[in-house]
């Protein structure tokens, strides 16, 4: 396993962060089920890639040198 990857990156981590949120919330009346923890990773995901995406393309508009 020599890869490796950010820490905000791993699925696992976005996972553990959801369960203490979601452990949060229950203390203050709020329930947040499995499923719907499930669907906030993958959320996140998605907002994360369209983010690299534009981040890409805001770079390369706004960037002073050619690619070479």
């Amino acid at each position: 396993m020599g890869d490796t990857k950010g820490l905000f990156a791993s699925k696992t981590v976005w996972g553990g962060i959801i369960v203490v949120i979601a452990a949060i919330a229950g203390l203050f009346g709020y329930s947040i089920t499995a499923e719907d923890q499930t669907a906030i990773v993958g959320y996140i995901e998605s907002a994360a890639t369209i983010a690299g995406g534009i981040l890409v393309i805001w770079g390369r508009i706004t960037a002073t040198k050619r690619i070479g």
